[in-house]
């Protein structure tokens, strides 16, 4: 018989799902969520679908509308630029901390990260190169070693992967993400900011595309 640490409860099983088809891009931004329909497509009651569509509000990828159903969150520039302004005060201190903190175990994780990240990155593969680059930036966070740091990222977490999923230079990305890896492992925290300023203007300019392009 199974113990009771494998237990998923349900409301955190249907959530997990819903945000990862929002991230993933199986559910587009201004798709309908109704409460009625979810349920049944994902053969559950309606109160876990009440009670993720709930989180997903909270978390910034949901938009709710009166009663029984939401919508997915478009995200506007202006909404973008928000986003990028806070990430840019977030991870300029995320990576510099985590360059002169890193553990050797959390290099190890850093590393498995950003391997993912390439090998999913080369074979095209958007949605296991995306996650995995997410992971990476979720990683460092932990090699940043700050738990109010690491409280702010939970907060912002699906939003901030919202934005890492606008990429659709898979390898570009994972390449930077291998230059901000070496300069971690070397503790050079002066390449470290510089490459992480680059970084986040690559992210920024490729929202703002992958926002245009959808408009058009």
């Amino acid at each position: 018989m199974a113990g009771s640490e494998g237990f998923e409860p349900e409301s955190d099983r249907v959530t997990r799902q819903l945000r990862d088809d929002i991230l993933d891009g199986v559910r587009r931004p201004g798709s309908k969520l109704v409460e009625r329909e979810l349920a049944a497509e994902l053969g559950v009651s309606r109160l876990p679908i009440r009670d993720a569509l709930k989180a997903l509000v909270t978390e910034g990828l949901v938009t709710p509308r009166p009663r029984t159903w939401a919508v997915v969150r478009e995200f506007s520039p202006t909404d973008v630029s928000d986003l990028g302004e806070v990430r840019s005060a977030l991870e300029t201190l995320t990576f510099r901390l985590a360059a002169q903190r890193r553990t050797r175990a959390g290099l190890e994780k850093l590393r498995a990260d950003l391997d993912a990240e390439l090998e999913a990155a080369r074979r095209g593969d958007a949605v296991q190169a995306r996650r995995a680059a997410a992971d990476f930036h979720q990683t460092v966070t932990s090699l940043a070693a700050n738990e109010l740091l690491s409280e702010l990222e939970r907060t912002l977490r699906s939003r901030m992967r919202w934005l890492l999923s606008r990429h659709d230079d898979l390898l570009g990305m994972a390449r930077e993400h291998e230059n901000l890896y070496d300069a971690i492992v070397a503790r050079d925290v002066p390449r470290v900011e510089e490459l992480v300023l680059k970084h986040l203007e690559m992210g920024r300019s490729a929202a703002v595309a992958h926002l245009r392009s959808s408009k058009e």
